[in-house]
């Protein structure tokens, strides 16, 4: 499993974000995108996701179910998290898992039940999402994310919005179920999001 970045550049307008990143991500490796704000590492996670074009350069995927040079697939094999991504917010929290199934399988065939459970927010289960404080998004959104069995996880400062005690019950998540996975933290240098990864790849003006 390997993604290799050739050169990879993004331009807004006239203004360059960032230009010649030449990095190979492989295997179950877990790997922290750092940089201050306005780097462009946001950018660069939604590149490689296949979500955003890239301006030069290109990327070479070698995954399951994904041909070379090609972001055909890209979708079933990643799971994303990140601050700017909504969820459906008419569903109830059980609604919502249920609805996330059918498009990602999850780890183990976890129940809803279980996934609930996990997420520590059984006393919000059939509450509308649109009714949850900002912490309890960010919880959902990490445990969709976590819990999807996709070999790919990318997380977008995964820590906003968590105190204390989710800073921890996010680090436990990760450690129990992102084992087989390829990981990759975005942070702007926050130590607690990305302790866990064995690379990292600095992206600066």
């Amino acid at each position: 499993m390997k993604i290799q970045l050739e050169n990879i550049g993004k331009r807004f307008n006239r203004e360059w974000i960032f230009r010649n990143i030449s990095y190979t991500f492989s295997g179950n490796n877990k790997y922290s995108l750092l940089g201050t704000n306005g780097t462009g590492k946001s950018t660069l996670l939604q590149i490689i996701a296949g979500s955003m074009s890239q301006t030069e350069g290109k990327i070479i995927y070698d995954l399951p179910s994904i041909k070379k040079e090609s972001e055909s697939g890209l979708f079933s094999q990643v799971a994303f998290a990140a601050p700017y991504l909504e969820l459906p917010e008419e569903m109830n929290w059980r609604e919502a898992i249920v609805f996330h199934g059918r498009f990602k399988k999850f780890t183990n065939h976890l129940s809803a039940d279980e996934i609930i459970k996990l997420s520590q927010l059984e006393l919000a289960a059939g509450k509308e999402i649109r009714n949850f404080s900002s912490g309890m998004k960010q919880r959902a959104k990490l445990t969709l994310a976590i819990l999807s069995d996709t070999p790919l996880l990318f997380l977008d400062e995964p820590s906003t919005n968590l105190d204390e005690k989710g800073v921890r019950w996010y680090q436990n998540l990760i450690s129990e179920f992102a084992k087989e996975k390829m990981v990759l933290v975005c942070s702007n240098y926050n130590k607690e999001e990305y302790s866990f990864c064995n690379e990292s790849l600095i992206i600066s003006n």
